[in-house]
């Protein structure tokens, strides 16, 4: 592998830190945008958190056909802007009305780079190197999340409350506006240009890039022709529902459930308020979110590790197991009132995610869907998360007061024993298989 393909992925993945910081920079500004705007507990769940997940929505579920009509790289540098839009026009906002519409854009954003990037880096990585460079995408989002509770927890400390929302979510405006620089400097995805662009040439002159070997350029686009000439040439949005892919539409579709039905977002979401639910003060509770990036960010680094030696499914079995117990014993400390072992419950939370569930998602949505309809197939992997990611966070803030903390958590550790048998009786391993070789097991599958 030449140092261009790292180049590239590292360029690329940035993408997920923008991702990262957009998700959680909302979490500084809940109680205090909620007090500002005296809305109530569905208005503020409903449109000032959960506006940009609906963005996202969007953005996951159409994300696909710019990536596939205008590229890869297009796209992406489009998704830089969309997150600088946002971040300026969230900061300024008069009422809550525009601050839902700006963040519906930072949505939009966070959507389409998690069908766009995740495809990207898939297409130019070589096999046995495939895991962990895609994982650079997820190990951006979760840096991204460490900044960005970093970056909340410090404007706080330094501004008042009643201004300091805005600072903590118009800064993203600055590394949206380097990210949207550097990206115009990578190179289009060789499969795009293969395969949609038919320019053989500029498909080459990238897998030169990669490979520097001539022959290992021949064998590469010999594959993806060869790949292509047995799929056919189907191509459409219709014809990926035809009935075709139906085994990667469903391993997508669950994956990308399960992931949300751990409950992730709603504790990332709304971390301050899950902690100060368990007795902290509010500044102790801000502070408890650096906790929760770190571990986030540090057992990112073990997923990375990890992914292309033991493979997808084992780091799977290994998340579910952690969520369940973990998960657990958060319901059980809200329930029995011993919530000072909460922080530390939920950053083996965070851990079990980060080396599990965050370190596979991306991957495994790149990899099993075959090069044709790749775009489409992330889009309906990415889309399905972001479904349930809207509505898991709209709905989880009125369940806590109409249920309780204890219950809400008790839920999600029974989801993840479901998890638990998807992954032993339906998850195909993909580690160290080629995309075209897992485009003909999946399909005959």
């Amino acid at each position: 592998m030449k140092n261009n393909v790292f180049t590239w992925s590292i360029t690329v993945a940035l993408a997920g830190f923008l991702f990262g910081f957009d998700t959680i920079v909302i979490n500084g500004a809940d109680k205090p945008v909620q007090a500002l705007w005296q809305t109530s507990d569905w208005f503020h769940s409903t449109f000032i958190m959960s506006m940009a997940l609906w963005g996202t929505v969007i953005g996951a579920l159409f994300g696909g056909i710019p990536t596939k009509k205008l590229g890869r790289k297009k796209t992406l540098f489009w998704i830089g802007i969309l997150y600088l839009v946002s971040a300026l026009g969230s900061s300024m906002a008069p009422d809550p009305t525009m601050f839902s519409f700006f963040r519906f854009l930072g949505g939009l954003g966070v959507g389409a780079s998690s069908v766009a990037a995740p495809v990207y880096i898939s297409e130019i990585a070589p096999t046995d190197k495939r895991g962990r460079l895609v994982a650079l995408y997820q190990f951006n989002i979760v840096f991204g999340i460490l900044i960005a509770f970093l970056s909340n927890y410090l404007i706080g400390q330094y501004l008042p409350e009643t201004t300091a929302w805005r600072w903590m979510l118009g800064i993203e405006a600055l590394p949206a506006a380097i990210y949207s620089l550097v990206v115009i400097g990578v190179s289009e995805s060789p499969r795009w240009l293969l395969l949609e662009r038919k320019d053989e040439a500029a498909g080459r002159e990238v897998l030169e890039k990669i490979y520097g070997d001539p022959a290992a350029v021949d064998a590469a686009v010999a594959a993806i022709e060869a790949s292509v000439e047995e799929e056919g040439s189907t191509e459409s949005s219709a014809s990926f529902f035809s009935g075709k892919y139906n085994w990667p539409i469903t391993l997508a579709f669950l994956l990308a459930l399960f992931n949300q039905l751990s409950g992730i977002n709603f504790v990332l979401y709304y971390a301050t308020r899950i902690m100060e639910e368990a007795g902290m003060t509010a500044a102790t509770a801000r502070a408890s979110g650096i906790w929760l990036g770190l571990v986030n960010f540090l057992f990112t680094f073990a997923g990375l590790y990890l992914i292309d030696r033991m493979g997808r499914r084992s780091l799977m079995y290994i998340g579910s197991i952690g969520y369940i117990f973990f998960l657990s014993m958060v319901s059980y400390a809200f329930f029995s009132g011993a919530t000072g072992w909460v922080v530390a419950m939920i950053c083996g939370f965070i851990a079990s995610h980060a080396v599990g569930q965050g370190a596979v998602i991306w991957v495994f949505i790149s990899e099993i869907f075959p090069n044709k309809v790749r775009d489409f197939g992330m889009a309906w992997g990415s889309g399905t998360h972001w479904v349930f990611a809207a509505i898991i966070t709209m709905i989880t803030l009125p369940a806590t007061k109409a249920f309780s903390e204890g219950t809400v958590f008790a839920f999600f550790a029974f989801c993840m024993v479901l998890q638990l048998l998807f992954v032993r009786f339906l998850m195909p391993e993909t580690k160290g298989v080629s995309l075209e070789e897992l485009q003909q097991k999946l399909l005959k599958k």
